[in-house]
């Protein structure tokens, strides 16, 4: 299946980075997280990439033309300079590097690769800044038994906050974290049928009105997933990937990891 990555947005909560290169250029370790998603669809077999670029795309694509491949795979130096690679991570890779505006929403960017996806009956979509180790086989066999138009993994809240249950008058009936509740959010890796382009209207946002006309056909699903996932949406969301990085605590990097979760 072809994978469509949202790579396009300002990332204005992770500015100490952002205004220098785009979110997903920002490294988790030796590699940008970008580079994280990717090689985790690749361990799966999926290889083939359609890059939705907006904000500092010639950073982007200059990554992948100028690719440093012993950064992430042992090799031997010899002769003064003459590297042998034990392994390559991107020679079996395609990707298709696409343009999708400056300030278009992920609707609009997603709308502008629908050609690029022809004669492809199924097909994955993620943004560029969420990682997990969700045995992603397992997740596709669940969308086909379904057979419905679209699906997203849901995972509970990353971030610590308090839920407030009040009246009108401000008077506090309930104070709760909100991992104590039964709130589950949107942690993209979305698989979708190629149907799903007749739900989006020009300039809407891809999860708002596309998916309630999903919903009114009863043609959207989630799939609860209650392992591993980690978002860099913010610094301190950087800061925590660096900190289980620097620790060899890596359970995203499903490529290196024997043992894999089934949920």
């Amino acid at each position: 299946m072809k994978v469509v990555l949202f790579c396009g947005g300002f990332g204005t909560r992770m500015r100490d980075y952002s205004e220098s290169i785009p979110k997903p250029m920002v490294n988790i370790g030796y590699r940008p997280i970008l580079w994280q998603v990717m090689k985790y669809y690749a361990h799966y077999g999926h290889k083939d990439f359609i890059l939705c670029l907006g904000y500092k795309a010639d950073l982007i694509k200059s990554y992948f033309l100028n690719y440093n491949e012993w950064l992430s795979n042992n090799f031997t130096l010899s002769n003064g300079g003459n590297i042998k690679l034990f392994n390559s991570d991107i020679e079996d890779w395609n990707i298709t590097f696409v343009d999708t505006g400056l300030t278009t929403n992920i609707g609009e960017r997603f709308k502008a690769i629908e050609k690029y996806l022809e004669g492809e009956e199924v097909f994955l979509a993620n943004y560029s800044d969420g990682l997990t180790d969700l045995h992603l086989p397992t997740y596709i066999e669940s969308f086909y038994k379904l057979n419905k138009i679209a699906s997203f993994l849901s995972v509970r809240p990353s971030q610590s906050f308090h839920l407030v249950d009040m009246n009108e008058d401000g008077l506090v009936k309930d104070i709760q974290d909100v991992k104590n509740r039964n709130i589950w959010i949107n942690g993209g890796y979305f698989i979708f049928k190629k149907e799903v382009f007749k739900y989006i209207n020009h300039g809407e946002e891809l999860v708002l009105e596309p998916f309630q006309r999903l919903i009114a056909k009863q043609q959207l699903f989630s799939y609860k997933y209650t392992g591993f996932f980690g978002v860099m949406d913010t610094f301190k969301e950087k800061q925590q990937l660096d900190d289980m990085y620097a620790q060899g605590d890596r359970p995203w990097e499903v490529w290196k990891n024997q043992q894999l979760k089934f949920v």
